[in-house]
């Protein structure tokens, strides 16, 4: 009998007692579809170095301020806080340093820049957004509040034994700070660190809510029906900016229920009702086969089709910066 080694918890409409899953969608994949999907060949040629100015950001900010680091990893600057997206300074998104897919481009702002970071979201745990090594890093200099979908801080507690870690499901509210609530939203995707774990921890997306503004990262998600994009703006209205993924999603038909397309990223756009959108998880590891600036073109592409204006929804590339208007 399988056992759940992340989490032991009561059932929900998302976790039967031992798995968690998304309604509705089939994010497993079988070996023999794998095997389909390496043998096709379609991977496109990524360049080995993209070069970058990293930026400096500063110590604090009121306003909204949001600095890309790279793939999902952002700095976001808000109501005085300083707030990490899924964290990856290492050179490979990979359980072992010597294989696995690698970053082309730097971090668009170096380490030891980064101001005192006070909180730190962590969306799922593949390597791509759940890396050891920077959060070791990040606990040694700044011992910020971790915060994490169910299960997900079972990876982190031994290794990073001292952190402060506060996990949570679907829809709960964690006061971060008097200054900021942060709420988990529902994504359609997977987890799993190894072989035999597959979807024993959850995922999910992050709103953060403060006086100065409401920001949304959709973490790594499929679209479905678009409900549950739909419903987090029946819950909570329209985010002032939203962190939304365009990449890695080519074939589609092997990555469609699990990553997000732009033009399904654009339907995600207009169903929450945000203002700005700012698109991540593309351009710093080749993790599927679309060719690296595929997701910028067409990203701008379906907002002209969408008839919404392309200052409002751009590709977010490292050492950008967008301050809310």
């Amino acid at each position: 009998m399988p056992r759940n080694r992340y989490y032991n918890g009561p059932t929900s409409a998302h976790f039967d007692g031992l798995r968690f899953h998304s309604a509705g969608l089939r994010t497993d994949r079988s070996l023999r579809e794998i095997l389909r999907w390496k043998r096709n060949g379609q991977r496109a040629q990524w360049p080995a170095h993209v070069p970058v100015t990293p930026v400096q950001p500063p110590a604090r900010s009121n306003q909204a301020r949001i600095t890309m680091v790279g793939h999902s990893s952002t700095l976001i600057q808000i109501a005085g806080l300083n707030i990490l997206t899924d964290p990856v300074w290492s050179h490979r998104a990979s359980p072992v340093r010597f294989a696995g897919p690698k970053r082309v481009i730097q971090p668009g702002i170096r380490f030891g820049d980064l101001p005192e970071i006070d909180i730190v979201l962590i969306s799922h745990n593949h390597y791509d957004h759940l890396d050891i090594a920077t959060l070791r890093r990040i606990e040694a200099v700044h011992q910020p509040l971790f915060i994490l979908p169910l299960g997900t801080d079972a990876t982190l507690a031994p290794v990073v034994p001292r952190a402060r870690l506060r996990s949570g499901d679907w829809h709960d509210r964690i006061e971060a700070t008097p200054e900021c609530r942060i709420i988990l939203t529902p994504a359609h995707h997977w987890s799993a660190r190894g072989l035999g774990d597959r979807r024993m921890a959850l995922w999910c997306g992050f709103w953060i809510e403060t006086a100065a503004g409401r920001i949304w990262f959709a973490g790594d998600t499929g679209y479905g029906d678009g409900a549950i994009f739909r419903q987090i703006h029946t819950d909570h209205g329209a985010p002032d900016i939203a962190l939304i993924p365009i990449g890695a999603y080519a074939p589609r038909w092997f990555m469609a229920e699990q990553h997000v397309g732009p033009e399904e990223a654009v339907r995600i756009f207009q169903d929450v009702g945000t203002a700005h959108g700012l698109g991540i998880h593309w351009g710093t590891f080749q993790l599927t086969d679309e060719p690296r600036e595929e997701p910028v073109t067409l990203l701008a592409q379906h907002m002209d089709a969408a008839g919404i204006a392309q200052e409002r929804f751009r590709a977010f590339a490292p050492a950008d910066v967008f301050i809310r208007p």
